[in-house]
């Protein structure tokens, strides 16, 4: 191995560089929560996780009509008028707009992570546990797979394009176990700081006489 890769290879593997790659997966856990957060307010983003949340044992509740989403599914893209009526009296919109708030919220206080310890663990304790909310989808929802409509493979385990969307949410639960880990450590550092304080100053020959 030459030198110039050796250099490389130890800014790389520095802790600067493992500084620098906790903030930035920080961050990108931030972007995702914020972006597809804004997200849910808009129609086309709350008709597509009916399926989820309509065989979800923990929300489909939040539905009046959880059992009835089959027959009033769209495409992105797509506008019908008698559908968007439909998921408005399903209370489709007021629960994506709540979850919309939600994942907003925990996008910033996992930003606020880059001032704050203790906001930021906050944001990584939610951050970490919502994609094991979401990862149960694939128990939970049929579309999550591919139908059985005459191709051979369907079913478990052939993911659909619901079901790949949610598996990938397995490097967010990753990253967000990273962060957690670094806000944690962050918050015991800050904690133990002022009882160092004190026990130095006791032990000051002169300032732990007084």
């Amino acid at each position: 191995m030459n030198t110039q890769i050796r250099r490389v290879l130890g800014l790389v593997s520095g802790p600067g560089s493992e500084r620098l790659g906790l903030q930035a997966v920080r961050l990108a856990i931030a972007l995702v929560f914020l972006w597809i957060g804004a997200l849910k307010f808009a129609p086309y983003e709350a008709d597509s996780i009916t399926p989820f949340v309509a065989n979800s044992p923990m929300m489909s509740f939040f539905y009046a009509h959880p059992d009835e989403y089959k027959a009033h599914l769209t495409h992105e893209g797509e506008l019908k008028p008698a559908e968007r009526a439909w998921q408005e009296q399903n209370r489709t919109y007021a629960f994506s707009n709540g979850l919309g708030a939600v994942e907003i919220a925990i996008g910033l206080l996992t930003l606020a992570g880059v001032v704050s310890r203790r906001w930021g663990l906050a944001g990584a304790t939610l951050a970490f546990l919502t994609p094991i909310v979401t990862l149960s989808f694939l128990a939970t929802t049929p579309e999550a797979w591919v139908p059985a409509l005459g191709d051979g493979q369907h079913g478990f385990p052939f993911l659909s394009g619901a079901g790949r969307l949610v598996l990938k949410d397995v490097v967010l639960l990753a990253g967000a176990w990273l962060v957690l880990v670094d806000s944690a450590r962050a918050a015991l550092e800050a904690r133990a700081a002022p009882e160092d304080l004190t026990v130095k100053l006791a032990q000051h020959p002169v300032l732990g006489s007084r």
